[in-house]
């Protein structure tokens, strides 16, 4: 994403959120926050076993800058996204915010951008210019994530792993031609894999954020929401992000556009 859009983004989204009102704490509210391996956003350590990222930085910040205690709990996609949705004072992040989404949960965001690419292997001769170009391909992804049910939707054949950290090696198989994933996380996790890819195409872009179970009281949201935004204009979700990214390439969706 370029960077005048990124400003544009995050002017719009400061906007909105500078709407709304900011009490003084959240003083005795208690959080259960689900997350899944999802790098550079939200990761284990390997010699610790904390979650790190960058999602999972400006979270924690904002719990402390906000007084409200908190658990992460680090969990399969699928189960993360359900506990949030059914379990009282709990939230679900790096969530994609999508308009089917959006009435299911309450929300704090957006916190980071995130676009949705078409990989290949570094040796395919593919050429990818549009959605509708890649309709004859099998796409991989995995079960429960935003990108597969939305291009599930669009009518697309797709090979669905457990885990996206599979599709690396999927594609390199010759499973499938094409593999849709995050501009950050393909790359991450090919690099894990070992396997070298392309990207073909960017075929949406996106911003994820956390999303509460709607028993989060009204005021806790608009209290994180004000944090976020002063967060965001003291440039601290840059200053968070930049220990996983290089600078240039960081979209915190965050200042309004």
């Amino acid at each position: 994403m370029c960077k005048n859009s990124l400003r544009t983004i995050v002017a719009f989204a400061g906007f909105m959120l500078a709407l709304l009102p900011h009490t003084a704490s959240a003083d005795g509210v208690q959080l259960t926050l689900t997350t899944e391996n999802y790098p550079p956003f939200n990761m284990q350590e390997e010699s610790t076993q904390r979650v790190v990222g960058i999602s999972t930085d400006i979270v924690r910040e904002l719990m402390v800058r906000a007084r409200i205690r908190y658990s992460i709990k680090f969990l399969p996609w699928q189960r993360a996204y359900n506990m949030a949705l059914a379990n009282e004072q709990t939230c679900v992040f790096s969530t994609t915010i999508t308009n089917e989404r959006l009435p299911l949960f309450k929300w704090v965001g957006p916190i980071v951008g995130n676009d949705w690419v078409f990989f290949a292997r570094a040796d395919s001769n593919l050429r990818i210019n549009s959605l509708e170009d890649a309709l004859s391909y099998t796409v991989g992804g995995y079960k429960g994530d935003a990108v597969a049910i939305y291009l599930e939707q669009q009518g697309f054949s797709l090979d669905l792993a457990s885990h996206d950290h599979i599709n690396p090696n999927k594609l390199e198989a010759r499973r499938f031609e094409l593999w849709a994933s995050g501009n950050y996380l393909g790359p991450y996790l090919a690099g894990q894999a070992g396997v070298d890819i392309q990207p073909l195409f960017t075929f949406r872009e996106t911003h994820m954020g956390l999303a509460c179970n709607v028993s989060v009281e009204d005021e806790v949201i608009e209290h994180l929401n004000a944090i976020l935004e002063e967060m965001r204009e003291e440039g601290t979700l840059e200053d968070l992000a930049v220990r996983y990214l290089e600078a240039e390439e960081i979209d915190t969706a965050a200042t309004a556009q």
